[in-house]
């Protein structure tokens, strides 16, 4: 688990780097270069700092699952809130992914970026579905676990 939480600081130091410095400072360079774009700057800055922020709330829930794994707590209703966080991320980035693509789609004179956008919706879809899936799961094993221990 050590390697996990390794990577898991260093992703989420080089999501704050992206979203204090890179991702506004690209935006800007954009307005700049393309003036009749400029309008897009905040939003598309806004949006782009929003998704990097539910990514770092799926890792600050992986954290604590992992804490949690660590204290051979993860069969508890704790595990299942941090679940729930990490679910209602991924919900609440597919609803903007989808406005975006919702936005690009009929504002768009090349397929090209609505197909790689739909390509992202579908698969952040799928992530999110998958994590319903486990959190059943989870739900199921802490049950099983506590009627085990009602037993004995």
């Amino acid at each position: 688990m050590a390697p996990l939480r390794v990577f898991l600081v260093l992703l989420f130091g080089i999501l704050v780097m992206f979203q204090t410095f890179s991702l506004p400072g690209q935006f800007a360079h954009m307005a700049q270069e393309s003036p009749d774009q400029a309008y897009l700057r905040w939003p598309m800055t806004a949006v782009s700092v929003f998704w990097l922020l539910c990514i770092q709330v799926v890792i600050v829930s992986t954290w604590k699952l992992l804490t949690l794994v660590k204290n051979d707590r993860i069969f508890s209703d704790a595990s299942l809130a941090w679940v729930d966080v990490i679910v209602w991320a991924i919900v609440a980035a597919w609803v903007v992914l989808l406005g975006v693509f919702l936005y690009v789609g009929f504002h768009a004179s090349d397929p090209g970026l609505p197909l790689l956008l739909f390509l992202v919706l579908v698969g952040v879809a799928v992530l999110g579905l998958l994590m319903v899936v486990m959190r059943a799961l989870l739900r199921q094993a802490t049950t099983l676990r506590t009627d085990m221990e009602a037993v004995i």
